[in-house]
């Protein structure tokens, strides 16, 4: 019972300090927004091109192939890609080099010779996806074939299994700028709890209510875990609040796991709460809190908070391992987009983990005073 009076006092206190309220909304609000907005083409991964057009021209080709050729043609010119056939007497490669075409096929059984015009690297690069993907689906289904199997139907004039199931590595869709941003300024200020937490146990004896304190009925450990927990009850307040905001003011997708996502994000509030106390108990006064703004604005930069660090490699792509915005920032967005929850998981026990260690070590410190 004293342990939740003295959580509700810490809310309280906390509620009551408007400018710890609106830093805690304002400024990852206002970072998303900025970021979101000024980085939004860095996050697009598409450009815009014009219809394709390639030549082809079948010789000594199978019926079989000529069949598969034209339904490959076919879908192609759905998708905006134009495949025709060579007019007469012209010649295919020149046509490429006079640019008349991006590219040129020569289609026979003994396979497709392709040219393509040097200028037109886009264009080419789709193309050539484009006839791996036919040579590799004819090839297997001219090997079905030749086991005595048909890749159409099967005895009972049904369709039979599907012979290749094709999967992505990729998540089945992607973070665009605000989303981004909406989970690493989220993360980032889940760490900056450890700010507040710091002063945790300052602040009694800068108010000279620490020697009260030691004397009222209530044991250190009930003092130390209202603390936290009201410190922790507070900051998720602050976590669930910008959420709601990004969400509903700028349509950030925070998934189909918000369960999952808040188990990481109350997580890194508690590690960040535990390693603020301890660094509050080693340093104290200002000595610690310019201490924790250094490191939460390093961890914060390799992290991922302000661009993402995935691609990065050499000293940055090293230390940003060690950052725990980084475990945080990939398990919650790996669950949002991939709807996969183990990453989420594995991130809410890397906090867990170093939460019980850095309590551990800020309960050791103050079983040794006199006073809390």
């Amino acid at each position: 019972m004293n342990t939740l009076h003295i959580a509700k006092k810490e809310i309280v206190s906390a509620l009551r300090n408007k400018s710890t309220f609106l830093f805690m909304l304002a400024f990852p609000i206002a970072l998303m927004l900025i970021l979101g907005l000024a980085l939004s083409n860095a996050f697009s991964g598409s450009i815009e091109i014009g219809d394709i057009k390639m030549a082809y021209k079948i010789d000594q080709a199978s019926p079989a192939l000529a069949a598969g050729w034209e339904s490959f043609a076919k879908a192609a010119e759905e998708s905006g890609v134009l495949i025709e056939p060579l007019p007469a007497g012209q010649d295919g490669k020149q046509a490429v080099k006079e640019a008349q075409y991006a590219a040129y096929a020569d289609v026979s059984d003994k396979g497709i010779a392709y040219y393509d015009n040097s200028r037109s690297t886009v264009e080419s690069n789709i193309l050539q996806g484009m006839l791996r993907s036919f040579a590799d689906r004819y090839n297997l289904e001219a090997a079905f074939a030749s086991a005595g199997a048909s890749s159409q139907t099967n005895g009972s004039g049904q369709s039979p299994a599907q012979l290749v199931k094709a999967t992505s590595l990729t998540a089945d869709s992607q973070p665009n700028s605000m989303d981004y941003y909406a989970v690493a300024m989220t993360t980032m200020i889940a760490l900056y709890a450890a700010l507040s937490a710091s002063a945790l146990i300052e602040t009694e004896r800068t108010r000279h209510t620490i020697v009260r304190l030691a004397a009222a009925p209530v044991s250190k450990a009930e003092i130390f875990a209202g603390k936290v927990l009201g410190s922790t009850v507070i900051n998720a307040i602050f976590i669930v609040a910008v959420m709601l905001i990004s969400h509903f003011a700028f349509g950030a997708n925070w998934g189909d796991h918000p369960v999952h996502v808040l188990l990481v994000l109350i997580t890194e509030v508690l590690m960040a709460i535990g390693f603020g106390l301890a660094v509050g108990m080693i340093f104290r006064s200002k000595a610690s809190h310019s201490f924790l703004l250094i490191f939460i604005q390093i961890a914060s930069f390799v992290g991922g908070a302000y661009f993402p660090v995935n691609d990065f490699t050499g000293f940055i792509g090293a230390v940003s391992y060690y950052s725990p915005l980084r475990w945080n920032n990939a398990g919650v967005i790996e669950t949002v987009f991939g709807g996969d929850t183990a990453p989420a998981l594995m991130a809410a026990g890397y906090n867990l983990a170093g939460a019980v260690v850095l309590l551990a070590v800020c309960m050791f410190f103050i079983r040794r005073r006199e006073t809390i």
